[in-house]
Formats: structure tokens, sequence, C-alpha cells
């Protein structure tokens, strides 16, 4: 309870406000620093006075510092050279420096624990002067208070108030909007101060006006409060309206205010207005017989007076009096400007409906002209405190007005008295130094017990000094009073002081209001912090007499002793004895008793004897005089000590009570065995090994200090648990019960204890439910015996008082069942819950059934109601632990994995119809189950072997019989899920789910192209074609579209298929994977298609749920959401699925092509738009260009695929050809889906397949080609191509081979000239593969003059060909 520094707020964004307000500075030289700061040492202070209202340097000061600043890397003094002001409420912060200013507004934002914090933001940057050379001199924030009724003191606005250098005052609102402007002198501003309304705390004091005060070089201009506030309010308002219509904002009408010219005083730096003060009769008759001599005549009632205090030199202070009414507020310009405003917005108006306007050269003219200054009435010094040598830097109002703490250039703090004008203390060793003021009330308690508790609170005033040369902050009591704290800073903070409050609050709407304000506040600019001082009120008292200083240094001492781990427990006790003893004060008795209590070194025995003695010690006192809430205390505490200590024995005591048995738990056992298997299943799954902490296990002692902070006496004396965290609560639960439920102490006694105590029944049941749930793993190894302890203790716990109602109406059903279900509902231990609500079931029907018995027969319906709900509860449990029990099964090694879910049925009610079907598709995408592995394991499994096949065939290695049977038990648990939801997990939405769980994971990393081919093969699996429309619909919408098209424009931007980096810029996912998503992308628009033609057959599925889950409230099942979608526009779904062929296709084979460039505007346009729409799509016969193209690219996609296919090993081996894959570039559907896009695009097939065929000989494919031969039409053409081909190989073998034979040359010179030539112009390079077994040659020859007709022109060349191979063949 001592002074404190406290961190509230911290600035955001420093740096970025050091760069913006200095970006523009240049480096000066060394010469030109040391000259500047020479020539304005004498200012060096102006910055740091106390921060009355925004002080600041003098703009002319040079900024030598920053730049020494950004040449070493400081980052402390910059904020030395700027003008800094805060609003008192702490909401907004001005940095102004020469032209530039920045705005800095409060946010609140949650740091990492999740406390909220506040910070100040940027929130406005700019530049504030409109003049030429005029800088920004000094500045203010005033909160304005909100006018509404409902308001409880927050600001509804805040004015920032500038001064600049030409004499202008300026005032913005929040967010840098110039609200009004004037000039009040033609000198530069030097300060603006600020006075507000202050609630009077004693009936004497007058009341003070409001007022903003502006200091000149040699005049005070104020301005009244009242006046100003509505003058800001409605300027707001006109800026407002002005914005939102977007028309020009009219120029408000000026200010009104009183000019004072200071006189008789050398040079003034800093000022203060403190009111309007009254004379007493002697001073009045003192003042006038100084002032007016011997003979003067002194007036009847004492004139009001408002009082200004100035410092600076000739002389160092200087105090005025104005009387009131001595100057009318300058109105006469006023009076004009309002006139002219009027005569000027009638004249332009008018100008408009004429249709004649001022010429716009005139008004700019009449806007430079400077406006006209009032001469100031001038005031004369009434007297000051002289000295020639010192100079004042800053002056500092007390809140109270009747003090000021002055500062100097010789390093000395003066405190004055302004009701006497004398200096009454003064501190040396404080340049540079910067004051502000706290007002501290006095606790509320300790007023309670003070003599004058009846009188006004009272209030202690302290000085706050920071001194910058030293980095300290100190601390001191008022008027004469010692130094209360001190504290180490930087060396380059702040210390801002307010003085003021909210403006345009009065006595009326001030009632009931809780003003948030920050008296002082320190800025440290190398961190960013803004911290408050905190002193508490007791400091202000004399030291030596207060007892209360003497009883907080016993409870001092106590806390050093509690700190100090190695402490003897008998000295301990000893110790905390006399000091509680020896304490004077009840709130610090109270306090001290506390903090024993909480501490964990004291054994319970010395709390008990310290408790009991200080309680005897108070119970001997006279009732009057004692403390009844630290009576209270002590006796609660003694209780629940006593609680403590019975029950630890109880529990470390070795007798045990037998459980009765009974028919009731022959129903259990029955029960129990029939969930066994599960239960040893499930037993298994949650065994795993885990790390914990040591102190965190259940079976550490609750220690005594944990147990009286849990629990609580009311009033009546009853206990009540204090529901902390989940943590705290099962250790208090574990303490309770653990024992008794392993059937290690008295279930009875200790029932009977805690009974006796007053907890609540309701309270105990909640306990005793955590820790049954939460030590599931130890309940189900003995589950048998602890389930007939649990019975036990819910009997004796129902059989308390107050726990089953004896009025209970009958239609309604049991509050106490009711928290059972609701706390079995909630749990994520399926086993425990079962469990209990099995035991809970039985209870209560035992307890139902004895009722009924004692009652009329005609009540049987609220048995059956109140039962009803247990069997809807059991059954509920029971699938929700075989669906646990499946969640849990650990994903095989390599698989997707992740954390098993949590499943309880309040979880599975709120996941909606379709929330056991998510879970369970989590579950299979964790465990990477392929999806005709699902497929195959959802119907019954009457046939093992052949699923152990299909198993087999799934995973490529042949595993061992362990995990084999592991398998086999995994699938077992998943018919048993699907069993126990027949209508939740159909195959259908199981499906469903699976497609949309794979499709989620793969959005999240497309790179794994895998989970979309998963998603579309699960989506394959569907059944009913309206779920898989309304699916693959909502899939493209959601998941494909934008990287579909985002892939199209890409490849169309590039003309091929693009490179890896660009890929994964545009699309987001590597080369690789886009053809991997094009390929999905076809498939899932093929599915659509047949989906949409499939619909109209085929009537809607009817979706239901299982009885005990018809409760269920949440999101709908993906299958609920696909049968709501609308239907598709199939030309259009076509047309995509046509895209998606073309850009697979380029990928695939890396084609280059623009494909969007084969298609016309219209086709172009109907890309990318929402399947259900319908578009204007291409028709009739297409450009012969446009099909060119695309014959072009179909042609080069073959000759890729050839080329892919070709593979060495299998040419070489002429035993027919080797299958292909069934995807991939090697597929064997490229040829077929060719045709289907030729007959599409309106390219002719045959010209694909003559195309084919040749490349396939070229590739030396004889064997395919001969398969693709039999379709070709137009053979003539074919036979063309075929021989120029045929002619290249025997080229090729004849005159470019490197081996050439003598028969090859013998034949050569056989053969006849024709030929010769005709072989010698053939080009062998073309040839893919020239190198062609002589026989496979032969067979196409014989094949050429097959398809070659008679008439046909190189007839008797094919036959030439003929005769010159089966020459080389019999050679050979």
């Amino acid at each position: 309870m001592s002074c404190s520094l406290l961190e509230f707020c911290r600035l955001q964004e420093l740096k970025t406000v050091r760069d913006y307000l200095f970006k523009s500075q240049q480096s000066e030289t060394a010469e030109e620093k040391s000259q500047t700061e020479n020539e304005l040492s004498w200012d060096t202070s102006d910055w740091e006075s106390s921060w009355e209202s925004g002080e600041n340097k003098e703009e002319e000061a040079s900024s030598s510092k920053t730049v020494e600043e950004e040449t070493t890397g400081q980052s402390g003094p910059w904020l030395q050279d700027c003008v800094v002001s805060l609003s008192p409420c702490s909401d907004l912060l001005v940095v102004a420096r020469e032209q530039k200013a920045v705005f800095l507004s409060a946010k609140w934002r949650s740091d990492g624990s999740g406390r909220e914090e506040m910070t100040l933001a940027v929130s406005w940057t700019g530049t504030l002067s409109t003049d030429e050379g005029e800088c920004v001199s000094s500045s203010i924030c005033i909160p304005l208070a909100s006018q509404k009724r409902s308001s409880t003191g927050r600001p509804d606005w805040t004015c920032v108030v500038v001064g600049f250098t030409s004499g202008y005052v300026r005032f913005y609102t929040e967010s840098g909007v110039l609200l009004l402007a004037q000039l009040l002198h033609e000198d530069p501003v030097l300060r603006l101060k600020c006075r507000t309304y202050e609630i009077p705390r004693h009936p004497g004091v007058t009341e003070q006006h409001e007022e903003l005060s502006i200091l000149y070089p040699a005049a005070l201009v104020t301005i009244d409060g009242f006046s100003l506030f509505q003058s800001l309010r409605a300027c707001r308002n006109q800026v407002a309206r002005a914005a939102a219509a977007g028309s020009d904002v009219i120029q408000p009408p000026p200010l009104a205010y009183k000019k004072w010219g200071l006189q008789e005083m050398d040079t003034i730096v800093d000022h203060s207005s403190v009111g309007v003060m009254t004379l007493c009769v002697f001073d009045q008759m003192k003042n006038a017989s100084i002032l007016g001599g011997f003979n003067a005549s002194v007036k009847g009632n004492p004139p009001a007076m408002s009082q200004y205090v100035t410092v600076g030199g000739g002389p160092y202070t200087g105090f005025f009096y104005a009387v009131e009414g001595s100057s009318q507020p300058l109105l006469s310009h006023v009076a004009l400007a309002v006139a002219s405003k009027l005569t000027s917005a009638l004249f332009s108006a008018a100008s408009g409906w004429l249709g004649w306007h001022k010429n716009k050269n005139e008004e700019e003219t009449v806007q430079k002209q400077k406006p006209k200054v009032e001469p100031a009435t001038p005031l004369a010094i009434r007297f000051g405190l002289p000295d020639s040598r010192r100079h004042g830097e800053s002056i500092c109002l007390s809140p109270c007005n009747t003090l000021a703490g002055v500062t100097d250039d010789f390093g000395r703090v003066t405190l004055l008295d302004l009701a006497r004008g004398i200096s009454i203390r003064m501190w040396k060793g404080y340049r540079d130094a910067q004051l502000a003021w706290l007002q501290v009330p006095e606790e509320r308690g300790e007023r309670e017990f003070s003599p004058s508790a009846s009188l006004p609170r009272r209030h202690a005033l302290f000085l706050v000094i920071y001194a910058p040369r030293r980095g300290i902050l100190e601390v001191w009591a008022m008027q004469q009073g010692p130094r209360v704290g001190a504290f180490t800073v930087g060396k380059h903070c702040r210390l801002l002081y307010a003085g003021y409050r909210l403006m345009g609050v009065n006595s009326v709407t001030s009632q009931g209001w809780q003003l948030h304000t920050q008296q002082v506040c320190l800025l440290d600019p190398i961190t960013g912090a803004l911290r408050t001082v905190n002193i508490p009120f007791h400091l202000a008292l004399s030291d030596k007499k207060s007892e209360r200083a003497k009883d907080m240094h016993l409870s001092k001492r106590l806390t050093a002793l509690l700190r100090s781990r190695e402490v003897d427990p008998d000295i301990l006790e000893s110790e905390a004895k006399n000091v509680l003893l020896d304490i004077k004060h009840p709130a610090i008795k109270k306090q001290a008793l506390e903090s024993l209590l909480s501490n964990k070194n004291a054994p319970v025995s010395c709390l008990i004897n310290v408790t009991s003695a200080l309680y005897d010690t108070l119970k001997q006192q006279d009732q009057e005089e004692v403390d009844t809430a630290l009576l209270q205390l002590c006796s609660s505490q003694l209780k629940l000590l006593q609680l403590y200590t019975n029950i630890q024995q109880l529990h470390s005591a070795a007798d045990t009570e037998d459980c009765s048995q009974d028919d009731a738990l022959d129903g259990l056992e029955d029960e129990l065995t029939r969930v066994g298997p599960t239960l040893q299943r499930y037993a298994q799954l949650t065994s795993r090994p885990s790390v914990s902490f040591a102190q965190d296990s259940p079976d550490s002692l609750l220690p005594a200090q944990a147990f009286l902070s849990q629990i609580e006496c009311t009033e009546d004396g009853e206990l009540r648990v204090i529901r902390g965290s989940e943590s705290e609560w099962n250790q208090l639960g574990n303490f309770l019960f653990w024992g008794c439920l392993c059937g290690k102490s008295p279930l009875h006694k200790v029932c009977d204890t805690l009974q006796q105590a007053g907890i609540s029944p309701q309270q105990l049941l909640s306990l005793l439910l955590s820790v049954w749930l939460q030590r599931e793993k130890e309940v189900l190894q003995k589950p048998g015996e602890t389930v007939r302890n649990l019975h036990t203790l819910l009997i004796a716990l129902s059989s308390m008082k107050g726990a089953v109602e004896e009025s209970w109406d009958p239609q309604s059903i049991s509050p106490w069942w009711q928290q059972v279900r609701c706390t079995c509902i909630q749990s994520h231990n399926a086993a425990a819950a079962l469990l209990a609500a099995f035991v809970a079931h039985r209870a209560a029907k035992a307890s139902i059934t004895s009722l009924a018995d004692s009652k009329l027969q005609s009540e049987w319906e609220a048995v059956s109601l109140e039962l009803e709900q247990w069997v809807v509860c059991v059954h509920q449990l029971e699938d929700v632990l075989v669906l646990q029990t499946l969640l849990l099964v650990p994903p095989p090694q390599g698989a997707a994995g992740g954390a098993a879910a949590q499943c309880s049925i309040k979880l599975l009610l709120e996941g909606g119809t379709g929330g056991i079907a998510d879970s369970v598709s989590k579950w299979v995408f964790r465990h990477s189950l392929a999806p005709e592995r699902l497929k195959e394991i959802l119907p019954k499994r009457e046939d093992k072997e052949a699923d152990d096949k299909s198993e087999q065939k799934e995973e490529e290695e042949v595993k061992e019989e362990k995990s084999q049977e592991e398998t086999d038990r995994t699938a077992e648990l998943l018919v048993a899920v699907c069993q126990r939801f027949p209508h939740s997990l159909s195959p259908d939405l199981l499906f469903a789910h699976c497609c949309w769980e794979y499709v989620v994971q793969w959005n999240k990393d497309p790179e794994e192209g895998g989970y979309l081919c998963w998603a579309v093969e699960h989506l394959k699996l569907v059944s009913s074609p309206h779920i898989q429309l309304g699916i693959s619909s909502m899939m493209w919408s959601t998941f494909i579209v934008k990287r579909f098209s985002s892939a199209a424009y890409l490849i169309e931007k590039v003309g091929k298929a693009p490179k890896d980096r660009l890929c994964r810029r545009d699309v987001g996912m590597g080369d690789k994977a886009v053809t991997s998503f094009l390929g999905c992308c076809v498939q899932l628009l093929q599915i659509l298609m047949e989906a949409d033609s499939a619909v109209e057959e085929v009537s809607a599925p009817e979706l239901s749920v299982e009885e005990a889950w018809c409760g269920a409230e949440g999101p709908a099942s993906i299958a609920e959401l696909a049968l709501e979608q609308r239907g598709v526009h199939y030309p259009l779904v076509q047309h995509h699925c046509l895209l998606a062929s073309l850009l697979h296709a380029a990928m695939t084979f890396s084609v280059k092509v623009k494909p969007l460039s084969l298609f016309d505007s219209k086709g172009k346009n109907a890309f990318f738009r929402d399947l259900t729409t319908i578009q204007l799509m291409p028709s009739g016969d297409m450009d012969p260009g446009l099909v060119s193209l695309r014959q072009e690219f179909l042609l080069r996609v073959l000759t890729g695929w050839v080329q892919a296919i070709d593979d060495p090993s299998s040419s070489a081996s002429c035993s027919g050809t080797p299958p292909l894959p069934s995807n991939g570039p090697k597929a064997d559907w490229w040829p077929s889906l060719c045709q289907e896009l030729g007959s599409l695009l309106q390219v002719n097939p045959d010209i694909l397949r003559r195309h084919l065929v040749c490349e396939l000989y070229n590739q030396g494919l004889d064997p395919r080609a001969e398969e693709v031969m039999m379709e070709v039409e137009d053979k003539d053409v074919l036979g063309s191509q075929l021989l120029v081909l045929t002619g290249q190989r025997l080229s090729y073998s004849l005159l470019h081979s490197q081996s050439q034979t003598q028969p090859a040359m013998e034949l050569l010179a056989r053969l006849p000239p024709t030929l010769c030539t005709w072989l010698k112009a053939m080009d062998p390079s073309e040839l893919r593969c020239p190198l062609v077994p002589l026989p496979q040659t032969s067979r196409l020859v014989g094949r050429l003059i097959e398809i070659l007709p008679e008439n046909h022109a190189q007839y008797s060349l094919a036959l030439h060909l003929l005769e010159a191979v089966e020459a080389l063949t019999s050679d050979e």
C-alpha cells in the first residue's frame, strides 16, 4: 500500500509517428547545432514544463537533438522537440512538430492471456498549418461532455485546440477536420490552458466558470467555456451535415472573447488563470489604501475578480487581477461578421436563382484578407515576486486553485500560496523539471472508523516532480510534507498533466457521473508506455502519529515471514499470533489474516491455533468495538478448517463400510455384462501412456489453503462451494469423494459430515459426478466395485434434505435427476457417463417406485415421464460410447493423422442432423480409408474372405496377422456404429460427408491432389443422383471454380503449360498438382452431367434420423443442403467440361495453346458463370479459322500421347500390345477422348484417326496402328500418307543404315529407276523410330496394297515397294 507506477496504456507505431514528423529534416553541421543551442538556451525548458494543457517547446527551437538521434540511432530525445498533449480521458494523444501533426486514438485489444488492454494507435496524420511559415506552438485536447440523458460521464467527442506562431487558434475534431479558426492576436501563441467545472467539496467554495485561456507574449485571451462548448457542437454538426449533403461548409461566426494586455512585466512565458475570487473586507481595505492612498474610498461589497498568475522575467512571478465587468466581450466585429455572413448567404443564393455569380477571383481576395484584430484592454500588474536574475519557465496550478508550482532557470521548484501571493517552499537541484498535481480522496473504509465520519471526505494533495536530468520521478506531500515516493524512470520521458476534465458539465448534469480521468501520466517515448501514479491517501498522514503506518509495518513483517520458506512451524505460529493481535486497524488485521490463511507453507494446525486465538480475543472485547466482518471471517474460517481436518481423518482411517446388495445392483450387473466388450475396447484405446506433471496428479492431497479458497460461508451459516476453474473443482471433488468411490473410506460417515457442515446436496452431486467422469480410466479398471460405491453414494445424497423435492409435480421432471442427466449429456467421457447413467437410472427407478407406492395409482404417468427420459439418455450414451470407441482408434502410420475427435450427446445434438456422419467422415480422413475399401466395409460383412482379398489389393504389402486382425476389428467397429445409426450413417450420407471432408482438407492444402481425387471417388459412390448433383454443384461453386478460372487464365496468358513458379503464384499449387486438379475437374463435371440426366428418372431420397436423436438442433447435413440446390443448365456444364478437358490435355502433354482462344465470344462469355444460370451458348457452324486451331491442338495431343506410350521395352518385343494404365499421360482413353472432343469442337474425326495411325506407325507401334486403321473411313488419303512412311523406312534400311550389306546394294541396283529415285528423295530423319523389323514393314506394305484402289496413281509404286521388301526379306 505504497506509491506505485501503473502502466495503463501503450503507444503503437511510435516509429511511424517519428518517421512522419521528422522525414523532411536535413542534417546540420556541428557548428550550426552548437550555434542554435546557444541562441535558444533560454527556452530549453519550455517543453518540460508541467503539462497543464499541452505545454511544449517553442517550435523555433532547433531540432539538433533529433539529428543526433538519427545519426547515432538513439530513440529517446525526439519527443522533446514535439508539442505533445493528451486528453484527460487518455483516449486521444496529439504529437505535433512544425506544420505536421499525428493523432493517436484509443483502441482495445486482447493480449496473449486474453486480457483486454488499451493501446493508442495512429488514427490521423496530416498538415495543420495553412498560412505560409506558421508552425504549431501549443496544443490541448478538450473532451466535450455528451448531452444525452443516458450518458454516464464518457466524453461525446474530443476537440483538439492548436495554437500557431502566426497567432491563429484552430479547433479540430479527432479526425483532423477543421471546425473553427480565429486570429486573436498577431503574436505567436505561447500557451493554451483550460479550466473545467469541478464539483465543490465544501459549501463555501466559489463555483468556477469554464474557460479556455490563450497566452501571447504580451497579451492574455480568455474564452468563456459555455459559449465555446455550444459553438464547437454547432460547428461539428454543421460539418457533418455538409459532408453528408456534399455541400460546402459555411464559415461559422467568430468566438466572443476577452483580451487583456499584460503590462509592467518584461517577459512572460507561462500563465495560470486561477479563477474568480472575492476578497475579504480587510484585504479590500488594505488594497484600497495601498492603491489609492490615505483618503481612498472603499466600496461596501467587495468586487469579484479574476486572478491571473504569470511567470517569466522582471518580475519573476506576476499577479494580475481583472475586476469582473471591467471589460466587455469583444463582439463588435462578431456582429459585423454575422451581418455580412447573412447578406452574402442571401446574395449568393439569389445569384444562384437568377443565374449570375460572383467572380471567383473576388471571393479569393476576400478570403485572403487578414481578419481585423481587436486591441487588448490594458491590465496592470498588481504585485510580483521580484528576482532580477531568476527567470520563470513554467507554472502548474493545483486542483484546489490555492497553490501553484513554478520552475525556473536556476533548477529550483518553488511552491506559491496564491491567496497570499508568497512563496512557501522551495526545492533545489531540479533543472528542467516538469510538474504535476495529484489529489487523492480518502478511502471509504477508513472513513467509517474515523471520528469525523459525518464530515465530507478528506482529500490529500501531492506534488509530482519529474527531473529529466536525473531520470527520477518524485512525489511530495503538501504543503510541508515529506517525500512519499520516488521512481527511477527514463531521462527522455514527458510528464503529462491536464489540470481539467470534461467541458460542458455543470452542477446538474454532473450528478451521479463517474468521470474516468487520469490526473497524471508519464509518457516514455522509448517503450511507448503511458503510466499513471497511484498514491494511497494514508501517505499524507503524519508518519509518527499514524497508527495505520505501524499496522502497515506489522503487516509487512508478517508478509516477509510467510515468504521465507525455511521457517519453523512453531516460530511461524507464535510470530503470526503476536502480529495479528498487535495490529489495531480492523481492515489491516483482516488483510493480514487472509494472507496467512492463503499461505501454502503454513500447516493446518498453525492456521487453526492462530485463527482461534484471534477469535477468542475478539469475543472478549466489547461487542460495539469489534468489527463484525472480521469476527465473521474468523468464525467461518474456523468452521471450514474443522471440516477439512474431519474429512481428512475419515479418509485416512482404515474402517470401510460394506455396500448393501439389492435387486437394483443385479440389474446393473446385467447391463455391465451387455456393454462389457465395448467398455474393454474403449478402455484399451483410452489407456495410452501420456505425459502429466506430478503436482497436477489427482492423487496429490488438496492443501487446506485451496480448500478454504473454494468454499465460503453464507450469512445463514451454510457452506457454499465457489465454482472456480475445472481443475480446482475436480481437485475438491477428489478430496471429498474419491476415497469413497474406491471403497477405502466410510461412505455414509463422509456424507453425514458434509450434510452437517451445510453444503447443499446439489453441489455435492456436481462434485461427485465431476470426479467420476474425470477419473474414467481408474473407474474402468474395476467397473463392478466402483459402480456399486457410486450407487450407494447417489442413494445417500438423494436421501439428504433438499435433494429430491417431496412436493414434486407428477407432470414434470425431477430437477435432481435432471442435473445428473445434464452432466452425462455434456460429458466427453463416454464410458464413465454411461455407467453413471446406469446407476442413476436404477436409483431413480427405486426412489420413484417407493414414491408411487406411498401415493395414489393415478400418478403413474409422472413416473413414466422421468423413466422415459432415462431410457432415451441411456440409449444415446450407448450410441456415443460405440461412436467414441471408433473415433479413438489410432490411424495407421503414414496416414493423415490428427487428434482424435471428442464427442458427447450435447455435441452430437448441436452438430445437427449431419453431426454423426461428419465425425465419422473426419475419422475416415484421419485413417486414409480408400473409398472402395469403405464401400466394402459398409454392407454387413458376410463374406470375410472376400474382404481380406480386397484389403490385400488395397494395401500393397502383405501385413502381419496381428495388423490384419486389428483392421478387421476396426471394420467391425465401423459396422457396429453404422448399425446403431442406420439412418444418420446410411451409405449415401456417409459418402457425401466423406467427399465434403476430403474436398475441405484439399482446400486447406491444394498440393495434396490425392485428397481431391478421393473426394471425387467418394462422390461417385453416392447412389442418389439428387445428392450427387447437389454436392458436385456445391463443390464446384465453393472450392473449384475460382482456382479453375485462375488456371485457365494463366494458361491463356502463357500460351502453354505454365512453369511451377507461375502455377504457385496464380493458382496456389505446383504444376503437377494443377494437372491432377484439372483431371479431377473433368471427372467432377462429368458426374454433374450424369447426375443431372438421372435426376428425372429417380425420386428424391427421404432423409430421416434415429428416434433417439430427433432432438438435433444445428446446421443442416451436407445431404440436406445438397437436396436444396437448384438444378444446373446441362449445356453450360458440358461447355465447362469441354474446357476442363482441353486444359487437362494441355497440362498433361505440355501442348502450346491458348485454350480460351479456341472459343468464340459467346463461348468465352459463358465460362465461369453460375452453372444454374442459362447462358447464351455457341451454336451453328464455327469459324473455319477456329476449327483449324482446334484441329491442330487435338493433333498435338494425339502426338503427345503416342510419344508417351512408346515404351522401348514393350515395342522391342512384338508380342502384341501391352495393357495401358487407367490414368496419367499413358492412359488408354486419351484417343477416344480426343474423338469426343473433336465431335464437340466440329473437327472431322477421320482426320484425327488418320493422324493417330500415321503417328503410331511413325513411332514404330505397328500393332496399335493396325487396330486404329480399321476405323478410318477415307482409306485413299491414309494410303498416300502411309506410302510415304513406308518409303522412309525402306530408304533408311537401304541408303542410310550404318551396316549396308552386299545384298542390299545388289537389290538397290536391281530396283526400277523410278523407285530408286523416289527412295533417294525420302527423308528418314522424320521417322521417330526408323529401325523397325522388316516383317513389320512388309506387313505394312501388304496393308497398303489392300487399302489403295488399283486405279490409284501410286498403286504401281506400292507394288514395286512390295517386291523390294520381299526381296530384302528373302535375302535376310
